[in-house]
């Protein structure tokens, strides 16, 4: 038998050196996971039977070879929900609670004001987005749309039974059902540029889809279509919340401002300071 803490510190200086951003964090929920605990409940100092430290090594070695802490566990957590996630989906990041909880507030104030409001998250991925808006704001009617086939299986999964209606789609055709109708519209699209490759972090170049991850020389090829498409779904008054890089805080809103179709374009800065998505409403 091992103790934990003396496993999770081993592991801990495993995945430093290998570079993994939050070493501590990735060992200790490892072996939780493992031991189908908690990380709190190992500081109690549980004992690790032979078996149990192999299955950690084990895991302990991917994350080290950076596979996706969250392909590791099977799951990703995200505001109040969590969804399954593995090869072939992006791994939704905590960042991106934020524009969830742009899109939840303004579709609650709908609700608040009697209205039963649409939603419509373009790339969903994983739906987790989608997931979080039907869980926070249940009088919502939500839709999403994912275009890559693998993800949309994924979303399909995680979807089952939180009443968003998923569909296989490109955003630049989806929902024309919807044109004119929708209150709230929310992306997550891909935005890194093509030539930025190197930059990337090794478990999103090496694991996440590519289709989710690069859009265009610029980054900005899917906002743009964004810019087209929301115009074209959006009620008069209605609003959209786009994720981007955090250099592209200029950049992106640019691209609807320029468009003329659009007021109160603005954009809004992440926990760290940083730019993070955009915002902007289509005029009454």
């Amino acid at each position: 038998m091992s103790a934990a803490r003396e496993l999770v510190r081993e592991a801990a200086g495993r995945l430093g050196a290998a570079g993994v951003a939050s070493p501590d964090h990735d060992a200790a929920e490892l072996l939780a996971h493992v031991l189908g605990t908690t990380r709190g409940a190992l500081l109690l100092g549980p004992e690790v039977a032979p078996d149990q430290a192999r299955r950690y090594d084990d895991l302990v070695a991917r994350r080290a070879a950076r596979e996706p802490l969250q392909h590791l566990l099977g799951v990703a957590w995200f505001r109040h929900v969590s969804v399954e996630v593995g090869p072939g989906v992006f791994v939704p990041r905590p960042e991106t609670e934020l524009l969830a909880g742009w899109a939840i507030e303004h579709a609650a104030a709908l609700v608040a004001a009697g209205e039963s409001p649409v939603v419509v998250d373009l790339c969903t991925g994983s739906g987790v987005i989608a997931k979080s808006i039907a869980d926070e704001v249940p009088q919502a009617r939500v839709h999403a749309v994912e275009l890559d086939p693998p993800a949309h299986a994924w979303a399909e999964r995680n979807l089952a039974g939180s009443g968003v209606e998923l569909r296989l789609g490109d955003l630049a055709t989806a929902f024309e059902d919807l044109a004119g109708q929708v209150d709230v519209l929310v992306s997550n699209p891909p935005y890194v540029p093509l030539e930025a490759w190197e930059s990337v972090a090794v478990e999103a170049r090496d694991h996440d889809p590519h289709l989710a991850l690069f859009s265009g020389a610029d980054g900005l090829d899917a906002i743009r279509v964004l810019d087209r498409r929301g115009a074209l779904l959006l009620k008069p008054g209605g609003v959209i919340g786009i994720e981007h890089a955090d250099a592209q805080g200029e950049a992106a809103p640019a691209v609807l401002s320029r468009s003329g179709r659009w007021e109160e374009v603005r954009d809004h800065r992440d926990l760290a300071g940083r730019p993070r998505y955009l915002t902007a409403r289509r005029p009454r």
